[in-house]
C-alpha cells in the first residue's frame, strides 16, 4: 500500500501578482540596505559630533567674514562638527603642522575624492585652471597658502598655526558678492592638560548679496545630507593623521 502522500500543488499566482511581489521584494530589499548601510555610517562616524554654532559665534564677526558679508546677512546654513583625539596616537603633536595635515586630509581624502573627480571632468580645461589644485597627490603635499586655488571651486582665505579657511560657493573667478556663498573652516584646538586635539569643521553658506538679506535657512534635507557629508570629511581626514 502506498503511503506517501501526493506532493502539494503550487497554484500560479497570475502574472500581475507575480510583478507586484517581485516590485515589493526589491523595494524591501533596498530599503533594507539602505538602513543597514546608514547604521554601518552612523556607527562609523559616531566620534565626530556637532556641536552649538549660530550667528552668535564670534567667527561672523571677524575680518574675513565682514569680507566676504559686507551686509550681515544670515546665513542659510550653519554648522560646527568635532572630533578629539589623544595626542598619543597622533603622527605629530605640533598645532601648526597637525593644522596643515588635516587640511590636506581633508581635500585629499576619500571624502572629497568623488566631487574633486566631478569638478575635475567640468571645469579643470577651462582657461586660467592651470594653477588650481586638481590632483590627490597634490591636494595631499600643498602648505595651503593664502590665495591657494582647489579645483575652481575652494579658495584659501587665511591660514594661521589653528585654522585654515576657505571661500566656497563658486569659482574664485567670481570675486564680488555671490548668491551663493561660504566659508569652510578646518581647525585644531590642542589641551595640553588631557593631551588631546580637536579637529574642528565649520561651514557657513550665506547669499551675501542685497536680495539675500531676507533669505531663509535651507530645507532641512540639505541640512540634513550636508551634515553627513560633513561627518564624511572629518573621518577620512583625521584616519590618515593616525599613527
Amino acid at each position: 500500500m502506498n503511503t506517501i502522500a501526493p506532493p502539494p500543488q503550487i497554484k500560479r499566482l497570475p502574472p500581475n501578482r507575480r510583478a507586484l511581489g517581485i516590485f515589493l521584494g526589491f523595494v524591501g530589499g533596498g530599503i533594507a540596505n539602505v538602513a543597514i548601510g546608514y547604521a554601518g555610517f552612523q556607527f562609523w562616524t559616531r566620534k565626530t559630533t556637532f556641536v552649538p554654532y549660530d550667528t552668535t559665534s564670534p567667527d561672523l564677526q571677524t575680518p574675513v567674514a565682514r569680507a566676504h558679508n559686507p551686509n550681515g546677512n544670515p546665513p542659510v546654513c550653519i554648522d560646527h562638527a568635532v572630533r578629539t583625539i589623544p595626542l598619543s596616537q597622533l603622527k605629530s603633536q605640533d598645532q601648526k603642522q597637525l593644522t596643515t595635515d588635516f587640511c590636506r586630509g581633508v581635500w585629499s581624502g576619500l571624502g572629497y575624492a568623488y566631487q574633486r573627480r566631478y569638478l575635475d571632468k567640468k571645469y579643470r580645461s577651462l582657461e586660467g585652471r592651470t594653477d588650481h589644485l586638481w590632483d590627490r597627490e597634490e591636494l595631499g603635499k600643498s602648505e595651503y597658502a593664502v590665495g591657494t586655488k582647489i579645483t575652481d571651486h575652494f579658495e584659501v582665505v587665511e591660514h594661521d598655526d589653528s585654522k585654515v579657511i576657505v571661500r566656497c560657493g563658486d569659482s574664485p573667478f567670481n570675486a564680488g558678492q555671490r548668491p551663493s556663498d561660504g566659508l569652510f573652516t578646518m581647525g585644531v584646538t590642542k589641551d595640553e592638560e588631557a593631551q588631546t586635539a580637536t579637529f574642528h569643521l565649520k561651514s557657513v553658506f550665506i547669499n551675501t548679496t542685497p536680495e539675500g538679506k531676507d533669505a531663509q535657512p535651507l530645507p532641512w534635507r540639505f541640512q540634513f545630507a550636508h551634515r553627513l557629508y560633513t561627518k564624511l570629511w572629518m573621518e577620512t581626514a583625521v584616519r590618515k593623521l593616525y599613527k
